[in-house]
């Protein structure tokens, strides 16, 4: 697969699933936008990849705030000129009892995992029509497709992601911009690490391969979604998963 001449705009990319998929999407050729609100981690995978000789840079985006992702869009069309990838990745929740959250935890869980990837997909759409081509990939979860144990509200956030996948998918395809969803089951990522190991354990013994997702794997997939071997998929949810959510 190569990306050469590609710019690839991928939030959260400074750890985890994102991260692998940016250096996944460097290595092929592609000029990667890390945006993410961690500053130095951002400013560090970015360097790690064009010491390779390859091809990064790093903005800072806080999807919790319209301001800054109205500053982070207009940066990097300002750097970039284009965006042919968007990889919404950015997600965070922790994992609560629904009746112990709060106004103040609703609102960043939607914030960042929902409505921010939607506020920068709607900022960045205009170009990709215009060009007739693009490539936006959501990284969901399988908690929105199953629901989890202590994520209501990341697990409501996550559907809503792959509803909006779903939708702009038909609105998009007769401009040639393809909108599809990975959805990771649990990976073994910085947020997965914040569980109480009592959920690990149980979350090994229901997967059948029994292990957890590595950020490479479930980044292969947003690199396909990402290719043109993909130019006629659209508005498609794929779990990542090891076989945990074996649903039609």
């Amino acid at each position: 697969m190569s990306f050469t001449d590609q710019i690839a705009v991928i939030t959260g990319g400074a750890s985890g699933i994102s991260h692998a998929t940016a250096q996944k999407l460097a290595a092929a050729g592609a000029t990667v936008c890390i945006g993410d609100i961690q500053k130095e981690k951002g400013d560090a995978a970015a360097v790690a990849i064009r010491s390779k000789g390859q091809k990064a840079e790093f903005i800072f985006v806080d999807l919790t705030d319209f301001a800054s992702i109205k500053a982070f869009a207009a940066a990097v069309q300002q750097r970039f000129g284009r965006v042919d990838i968007l990889v919404n990745g950015a997600g965070w929740s922790k994992n609560t009892p629904f009746v112990q959250t709060d106004d103040a935890f609703w609102d960043k869980v939607l914030n960042l995992n929902f409505i921010g990837p939607m506020r920068l997909t709607k900022l960045l759409l205009s170009k990709m029509i215009e060009n007739k081509r693009g490539r936006i990939v959501n990284i969901s979860s399988d908690a929105g497709r199953v629901g989890s144990l202590g994520e209501t509200v990341y697990s409501g956030a996550k559907a809503g992601l792959i509803g909006f996948t779903k939708s702009l998918a038909r609105e998009c395809a007769r401009y040639g911009v393809t909108v599809n969803c990975v959805c990771p089951g649990p990976t073994d990522t910085p947020l997965l690490a914040e569980v109480e190991q009592k959920y690990l354990d149980a979350f090994v013994k229901a997967i059948p391969m029994r292990r957890f997702g590595k950020p490479e794997e479930v980044a292969d997939a947003v690199v396909f979604f990402s290719s043109p071997q993909a130019d006629y998929i659209t508005g498609q949810v794929l779990s990542v998963s090891g076989g945990l959510t074996m649903v039609g």
